[in-house]
Order: C-alpha cells, then structure tokens, then sequence
C-alpha cells in the first residue's frame, strides 16, 4: 500500500513534468483493450452498399465514445484472413465483439462463442445459439405492412421476400403470411430477391407474368421496393393507383422514389447504440448469460400506398 502522502507527492510531480498516463500500458495493467471489435461482411457481399450500415455504425460509435472505448471495424474476405481475425480476437486486443449480418454459414462466431468472447449480435443469429443479441421485430413490421395494404382495400398481395439464408428475411415473410392468413386472403404470390433494387425490379416481372391481377406489393427492403416500381411502371401499371408498394428499412431510398415510397422503420441507430451498451457492460467479462433485445418498427406511410381515388 501507497501512504496517501506519498500519492500526493507523485501526483505533484506528475503535474509539474506534465505526465499523461499511457493508456496502452494502463490497459495492459487492467487487462483490457478499451476497444470494442466490428465485424461485417466482406465488401463483395453488398452489405457495404446498404445505406442503413452507416446509421447502425454511427449508433454504435456514439456510445462507444461515450464510455471511453474505441471501435475497430474488421471485414475478412477471405479463409485465411477469418482465420488471423479469430487470432487477433481471442487474444486479447479486444474487449467485446459486435457481429454484422451473418450467414449460417459463418462458423467464426460459434468459435468466439466456446472461447467465452463477449458477443453481441446485430439481429437474431443465424444459427440457435444462446448468445447476446439486439433486433428488429421483423415478423410484426412484416404483419404491419401488410395488414397496411389491406386496409387500403388491396386484397391481391404479392411480397418479394429477402434471401432464404436471411432469419430477417424470413419473419418478414412469416408475418406477411400472418396478416393474409388472418384476413383470409391467398399468401402465394411470393418471389425472392437479394434485397437490391435489380433483384427486386425482376423479381416483380416474375410475379405479374404469373399473377396478373396483383393490386399491392410488400417487398422486403426499400431497394427492392424501388425496383418493383421501376417494374409496374415500365409495363404501365400505376403506383399506388393501380398497384400500391411498401418497403422495409425507412432508407433514404423511400423518400427518393416517384412516388415516395410507404415503408416500416427500422430504429437503426437505437440497435447501435443498444449494442454497444451490451458491449460496455460485458467487456472482459467472460461466459456471461446472454442478454436479448428487440425493438419495435414503425410505419412510415407515404403516397405509394394511398392511392387518390
């Protein structure tokens, strides 16, 4: 033990000589990092391109500011470069890993997992682990939108679903068929799309070449929705009159649209920042129960959904 005359007398002279503490050092000390781990896919994976990326990393970078700690954004793209993440990772130059939009597939976070890695997901994992995560409730802004386009009298509701490997894509879907089931209406006129505008532009070709007499369009992404309407309008169908469209996201996309596109909102920074809470309260912990969150959508109502008739 330090007499508390001697801790004087070093403070002193640390504030004369103008001494920083080193915070590396101080880190090494408290055996932590102070940096919290981001990992996303890798850019060809077109996740780069979603413009709801910017918003979640700027929701979690705002409290990990907050408490002091630094982000680290890691995207491997390739075997050989998961394989030097995990390394880095496990040994210790982070405190707590955040994952991105995973597929089942990616076998490192069940590796992280059985090393005792503090984790925290963003949306339900792929895979049914018991790991910390934070999501939108998909399947009840699914059922929103839907149940959006019944009240406006459609009854002739096609959806063009995300990707199957997809567990957001998914209860999207499962509450578009929730909603039709409810309201005793045909849930068969489903296509699927990769989430892009090109996907969702062909993927509403696909349904009007088989399902003629479709009236309303729920698409799970905005990109997609913006797609299908490109679709209806060059086969002269027209939006909302003839065919009303919903998205998914709130992205910068639905107010770009003609007409501005009705979608459900994803509290995209609330998830971030939600995140990186879990994150702070778990760094250097290891084998912690693992904390779930989910946040509410809303909807967000625009003109290609109200038709003026």
């Amino acid at each position: 033990r330090v007499s508390e005359e001697a801790r004087r007398a070093v403070e002193s002279a640390a504030t004369r000589l103008g001494y920083v503490p080193n915070s590396a050092a101080r880190s090494l000390a408290a055996g932590r990092s102070e940096s919290v781990g981001v990992v996303v896919p890798e850019p060809g994976s077109g996740y780069f391109l979603d413009p709801l990326l910017s918003r979640l990393l700027r929701g979690i970078g705002e409290e990990l500011s907050a408490s002091g700690l630094q982000m680290v954004l890691f995207s491997p793209q390739s075997p050989a470069d998961v394989q030097r993440l995990e390394q880095y990772l496990v040994g210790g130059h982070v405190d707590a890993v955040l994952m991105l939009a995973l597929h089942e597939s990616d076998t490192l976070p069940a590796r992280l997992n059985a090393r005792g890695i503090p984790m925290v997901f963003g949306g339900r994992p792929p895979q049914s682990q018991e790991v910390s995560f934070v999501d939108v409730d998909n399947h009840a802004g699914g059922r929103a939108a839907t149940e959006h386009l019944i009240k406006q009298g459609r009854r002739r509701i096609a959806h063009i679903a995300g990707p199957d490997h997809s567990a957001a894509a998914r209860a999207r879907l499962a509450g578009f068929r929730e909603a039709m089931w409810s309201a005793g209406l045909r849930s068969d006129f489903v296509d699927y799309g990769d989430l892009d505008r090109d996907s969702g532009e062909l993927a509403m070709g696909r349904l009007l070449a088989t399902a003629d007499e479709i009236d309303a369009v729920f698409a799970a992404s905005d990109a997609m929705a913006a797609g299908a309407m490109w679709a209806l309008q060059v086969l002269g169908r027209r939006v909302p009159d003839d065919v009303a469209v919903i998205g998914f996201d709130d992205s910068p996309i639905a107010s770009a649209t003609r007409p501005p596109l009705s979608s459900v909102r994803q509290p995209v920074e609330d998830m971030g920042r939600e995140m990186a809470k879990l994150a702070v309260s778990m760094s250097g912990v290891r084998d912690q129960s693992p904390r779930q969150m989910v946040l509410s959508p809303e909807l967000s109502v625009r003109e290609s959904t109200v038709a003026s008739r």
